[in-house]
């Protein structure tokens, strides 16, 4: 007889998204910065390079995340420009 084996599942949490708004400055770097964590920005000199490291960002902004803080409930839609 076979014994039966059972395996342990680590549950993950599942992913949360974030949306990042991508900025050029004067010197050309793309700065990134995440509206709904307060501190989280960064700047690297491509898109792909301000991806990665924004998403770097978001994780250590999580962790030194208050548990006890209400989440915003303000969900990002859109930016436009306009001339006056």
């Amino acid at each position: 007889m076979q014994k039966a084996t059972r395996r342990k599942t680590h549950r993950r949490r599942p992913a949360r998204e974030f949306t990042f708004v991508i900025e050029r400055d004067e010197d050309g770097w793309f700065v990134g910065t995440v509206p709904q964590l307060r501190g989280c920005y960064t700047q690297a000199r491509s898109i792909d390079e301000l991806t990665s490291r924004i998403k770097e960002m978001i994780a250590l902004c999580l962790e030194e995340e208050k548990p006890a803080e209400p989440k915003s409930t303000l969900e990002f839609v859109g930016l436009q420009r306009v001339a006056v």
